[in-house]
């Protein structure tokens, strides 16, 4: 049976009780790793390649061969300082009633270049022709709160033919729908985000205002297009012929019609421009100071075999003692409201603050939750949210819910970073509290309550492996933190 040990980072889209990073879930093995690989484990190396396929063999054949073109993860090789970035949604568009659409057609995450922190969006367009897909909004818009949430500069990496048509009401009528990716330009720009856009491929319709939209833009000679439709369409409309690059070329756009910026000759060149123009941003986050880093002394690898065999038993969550500095926690208020643990330790060097499940969040717990996350607020400490809640709703005398509604009020409140991993169970009402990015409860159903089932669908940023756990808190407080000094805190009322 498999159990998941999910993170939900970031971080925000449903409830106002949403954490500040990125969500992620680890999902890992009830079996000791001792034996043969875990049916979990085979699983997540299962969709990790098929993912890393793209579109499939015949679709790259026709993008490189036919089209010459460089694959979405071979263009970001050549962008990106390295490949050490932490990429967002990897699983979306998996196991979606309309068929999958791997990573939801695009690849999307956050990386350094030349140096500076940034938010990089990239169409595959080996996957169905480039076309977006629901889930593509759902991703870029999540992608793009990142950066405005962490006001990091966004680079956009355009190669996409259009959307799906037949799910059209799914596309552009609601508020966070397609409109909304032009917003968030938009507000970027007031903001003074920097953003830079990358013509290595075709841009049809809604995505050439996106390319206008930004500040700076690159386009490819002869395989970058901006067209509000392509040669098709104006031929059935107006009966004229016409070729792609007359139409909405690199030439066209760079010596008439002065829509793009930048011309560069073949695609290597395009990454480099944008290399070089990412230097004159004049954007700088705030330097991290080194500190020498502990590790656990417990080794993190033992995380792939403490699951419960049932989801009617909650994870002993002391195993956080493998992911802080030293395995060491100063926990808080360690005699009251025990099913939840609080306190303050250090993870990668940075002090946090630690607020975890171990079993029903009483109105005990809810107080000291409260309390806890206040005192971190005022101290501006991170926190990191440890999800394993009950199975199992509140029913009873006690005075639960309002305890339990201020906890709720007391993070949302809060303006301090919050990262929240899902180590076990993420049921019931309770994940509300826990800075669960979901306005209704985990669906307890077998295949409906899977770390992939969720990952697909977005309510969370990735799969991870809990051996990965500090490596992956690492790069989002890489982010989040240099964002939480860049920009002035106001004070919190709670």
């Amino acid at each position: 049976r498999i159990i998941f040990f999910t993170k939900p980072l970031n971080q925000l889209f449903g409830s106002s009780c949403v954490a500040d990073i990125i969500v992620f879930i680890i999902q890992f093995s009830t079996m000791k790793m001792g034996n043969c690989l875990c049916m979990c484990l085979l699983r997540y190396i299962e969709h990790r390649e098929k993912l890393m396929k793209g579109g499939g063999e015949r679709a790259i054949y026709q993008h490189t061969q036919r089209k010459k073109k460089f694959l979405v993860r071979e263009r970001l090789h050549m962008l990106l300082d390295d490949e050490d970035y932490l990429e967002l949604c990897p699983f979306a568009g998996l196991g979606l009633p309309y068929g999958d659409v791997p990573s939801a057609s695009s690849v999307a995450g956050i990386g350094k270049i030349n140096g500076l922190w940034c938010v990089f969006i990239a169409n595959d367009a080996t996957v169905k022709a480039g076309l977006t897909f629901p889930i593509s909004v759902t991703k870029t818009l999540r992608a793009q709160e990142v950066a405005i949430k962490n006001r990091l500069p966004c680079v956009y990496l355009v190669d996409n033919s259009g959307v799906f048509l037949p799910l059209q009401s799914g596309l552009f009528s609601d508020k966070n729908h397609a409109g909304r990716f032009f917003y968030n330009e938009a507000v970027m720009s007031a903001m003074k985000i920097p953003q830079l856009a990358v013509v290595c491929g075709t841009c049809i319709a809604g995505g050439a205002y996106a390319m206008v939209m930004v500040e700076e833009a690159v386009i490819v000679q002869r395989i970058g297009t901006v067209a509000l439709a392509g040669p098709p369409l104006v031929k059935a409309a107006t009966g004229e012929e016409v070729s792609p690059e007359d139409l909405g070329g690199a030439k066209l756009h760079t010596e008439v019609s002065g829509c793009i910026d930048y011309f560069a000759s073949v695609e290597s060149e395009a990454y480099q421009c944008s290399r070089n123009i990412i230097t004159t941003f004049n954007f700088e986050l705030p330097e991290e100071s080194i500190t020498e880093v502990e590790g656990p002394l417990y080794s993190a690898e033992e995380l792939m075999g403490l699951a419960p065999k049932s989801y009617n038993y909650s994870l002993d969550i002391r195993l956080v003692d493998r992911l802080t500095d030293g395995s060491r926690l100063q926990e808080f208020k360690a005699r009251y409201g025990t099913t939840l643990l609080t306190g303050f330790a250090r993870v990668e060097g940075h002090q946090v603050g630690i607020v975890a499940n171990n079993g029903e969040l009483t109105y005990e717990a809810s107080l000291k939750g409260s309390h806890f996350v206040q005192l971190c607020d005022q101290r501006d400490i991170p926190l990191i949210f440890l999800q394993n809640t009950h199975f199992g709703f509140h029913i009873g005398f006690k005075p639960i819910w309002k305890f339990f509604g201020s906890m709720m009020s007391t993070v949302a409140c809060a303006s301090t970073p919050k990262i929240t991993i899902v180590v076990g169970g993420c049921h019931g009402s309770d994940s509300y509290a826990m800075v669960s990015r979901r306005n209704n409860a985990c669906i307890w159903l077998e295949e409906e309550s899977s770390a992939f089932f969720s990952s697909g669908r977005i309510w969370d940023d990735g799969v991870i492996l809990p051996q990965d756990t500090r490596k992956v808190y690492q790069e989002t407080k890489s982010t989040a933190l240099l964002a939480f000094t860049f920009v002035p805190v106001k004070n919190t009322n709670f």
